[in-house]
């Protein structure tokens, strides 16, 4: 493989759902992934009901291209987390602008999955879904910074009103 090798992919769907602020209180916050009818049939998602979570592998499709440092920064511009480099956070700002979320899946409707805690926005495009399996779940002790605790102590909160 070449190190300069590209390629392009067609999303699976799309979301429907939440609009506005993207930093938190995901809690609850019910979206729908919209597979895309004209390049599947409801065979695509048989068995899909087994599960209780999904994994969603997605474009951060309203990232500016122009905001990619590859550099180290401040999560979230806060100076009191230590600077990271671009591997070392999950933001939007990205190489490729890939995302990844688990979420729970509530139903199964024809090729519309009802999901609740995917922390992507309507329109988003879905380039993957595949169901959690707890087999592939982290092995042996889990760890990661400090800051990351405290970054994201609110962001599965329940929205206001919720």
């Amino acid at each position: 493989m070449a190190q300069n090798e590209s390629f392009e992919v067609t999303p699976v769907g799309f979301v429907e759902g939440r609009t506005g602020s993207t930093n938190g209180e995901w809690g609850r916050t019910r979206s729908v992934i919209r597979i895309d009818g004209d390049r599947f049939t409801t065979d695509s998602v048989a068995g899909l009901e087994e599960f209780s979570h999904l994994e969603i592998v997605f474009r951060f499709h309203l990232a500016d291209p122009a905001d990619l440092n590859p550099g180290v920064q401040h999560p979230r511009g806060n100076p009191d987390w230590p600077e990271v480099g671009v591997f070392s956070h999950r933001n939007w700002n990205r190489p490729n602008w890939l995302g990844v979320s688990r979420c729970r899946l509530i139903d199964v409707d024809g090729l519309d999955l009802h999901v609740e805690e995917l922390d992507a926005v309507d329109g988003t495009p879905v380039l993957d879904i595949k169901p959690w399996f707890t087999d592939f779940g982290p092995r042996g002790e889990v760890r990661q910074a400090a800051w990351t605790t405290e970054m994201l102590g609110d962001y599965f909160a329940s929205p206001p009103g919720a």
